[in-house]
């Protein structure tokens, strides 16, 4: 660390400090602060005026005294250390390990900003991704270089699931494993701890970068977390060639810390107190997803975020959906149910799925020529359901017509046995669809309106006499 340091603070608000504004200073410089013992923090300039510089500590400011304390800024941004090593280790939030080995042996120091994607040399994602769960796989298919988010609730199982897809995602069109970059910002330590135990138990912790900002550490340390995570994403997916799964929980911990600071800054704030570019702020995390020319690598992102009150309209989970390209949403009347995953059938959506799905134009078999057309009419008919049941409240089950009991057994099928599922139950792609046709077969023909016929004469699960059921 080269340069000249300075003392004295102009004034210290919470992890915000003013100091004096020197020459040569960029916005997002990082700074090294000592106190008067000579202990040191590490920050970054924020904000910059013609006489002043404001600085975000990452960490508590206790003991940091206005008159003895010097700072020094360093001529560089934020960087994280990369290499091979990456891969097996447990980093805090600022990326320095804490997993009791030494740093990795690297000296390819890497902005954890990034660089913005020329949209030109982005790749469009096509290649399906098994997560080997019948609600995601069947009905909001993952793509290769997508990012698609989780929208949770309080006490919902949205760590089981998402340990759940790392343990069993791979990619149908080669043999190349995924690695996975999993970031956790604001989370309790038994959820941590549960994260590190499913990936030693199930053998893919040598594949796992992992990055832990706890609940009781700064808070400030939380909007640093992703970047780390993300940084080290780009180095294992553009230059090693990986493909790589980005699992970032939970984003509601990591907007309240914007929000925290934002304040603290004095800023004007925006809906619900978040500040005004919260959009953008979002948008810089996520498009750091997808693939490029010239690389043989990806990004597949799946962050997760808790609606507050269960709240879709919520500014994160709101803003959310506008920059991803879909979500999955977990049902809470589905969970006191006892189903597991509770993937709520009409309100998950993913919009890259049509692409990744079926037979492509070239011939390339990326799922199964029905895929597209039993995803639809399983959306329809559940749509049919949801109906049926709030008539049902109103006028009682006994004076529904034949075919309104008809969709009620087939909406009890369809939760009871295409969503639910066991926590280590894989299912292939194939598997998941054919249990969409068994269930499709309690419906009388004509209702099977967007299957084409030929499907239904090929996949419909024949009865003794050779015929289609219900044909």
């Amino acid at each position: 660390m080269k340069g000249i340091e300075y003392r004295g603070f102009s004034s210290v608000d919470g992890p915000i400090v003013i100091v004096r504004r020197t020459e040569n200073i960029f916005y997002l410089e990082t700074v090294c602060v000592r106190d008067r013992n000579g202990n040191k923090r590490i920050g970054r300039v924020m904000d910059l005026s013609e006489d002043a510089a404001v600085v975000q500590i990452f960490g508590n400011t206790t003991g940091l005294d206005l008159d003895a304390t010097t700072y020094e800024f360093l001529d560089t941004p934020l960087e994280l250390r990369v290499g091979e090593g990456l891969l097996g280790r447990i980093f805090n939030g600022l990326g320095e390990p804490i997993d009791g080995y030494p740093p990795i042996v690297s000296s390819e120091l890497v902005n954890i900003n990034g660089n913005p994607i020329n949209p030109y040399a982005r790749i469009y994602p096509r290649d399906f991704i098994q997560t080997g769960i019948s609600a995601i796989d069947g009905m909001n298919s993952l793509v290769r270089g997508q990012k698609l988010p989780i929208f949770s609730g309080n006490g919902l199982p949205h760590n089981k699931l998402a340990a759940q897809i790392i343990r069993q995602a791979k990619l149908r069109s080669s043999d190349e494993q995924f690695v996975m970059v999993f970031a956790g910002m604001g989370i309790k330590y038994d959820i941590a701890r549960f994260f590190t135990d499913t990936f030693e138990e199930s053998g893919v912790l040598s594949k796992v970068v992992m990055f832990q900002s706890l609940a009781d550490a700064p808070s400030i340390e939380r909007i640093i977390t992703p970047r780390c995570a993300l940084t080290a994403a780009e180095y294992l997916a553009f230059k090693k060639g990986m493909h790589v799964l980005v699992v970032l929980t939970d984003m509601t911990n990591y907007c309240e810390a914007l929000r925290e600071i934002s304040t603290t800054r004095g800023e004007v704030p925006g809906r619900k107190g978040y500040p005004g570019y919260l959009y953008s702020d979002l948008a810089e995390l996520y498009e750091r997803a997808g693939r490029i020319k010239g690389s043989a690598g990806s990004i597949t992102q799946i962050p997760i975020l808790t609606m507050p009150n269960d709240d879709i309209s919520h500014p994160i989970p709101d803003l959310t959906g506008y920059i991803t390209e879909g979500q999955i949403v977990l049902d809470r009347e589905l969970s006191q149910k006892g189903l597991y995953p509770p993937v709520a059938g009409l309100p998950s959506l993913s919009r890259l799925m049509k692409d990744g799905i079926g037979v492509a134009k070239d011939g390339r078999v990326m799922t199964r020529e029905d895929h597209a057309n039993v995803s639809s009419q399983l959306f329809a008919s559940y749509s049919k359901v949801k109906s049926v049941r709030n008539l049902a409240a109103i006028i009682g089950d006994e004076e529904l017509s034949p075919l309104d009991r008809e969709y009620l057994k087939f909406g009890d099928k369809f939760e009871n046995e295409f969503l639910m599922q066991g926590e280590y139950e894989n299912r292939t792609i194939e598997q998941t669809l054919d249990l969409g046709w068994k269930i499709l077969s309690t419906l009388p023909r004509e209702e099977l309106y967007r299957i084409k016929p030929e499907y239904i004469e090929k996949y419909m699960p024949k009865s003794e006499d050779g015929e289609a059921d219900r044909v």
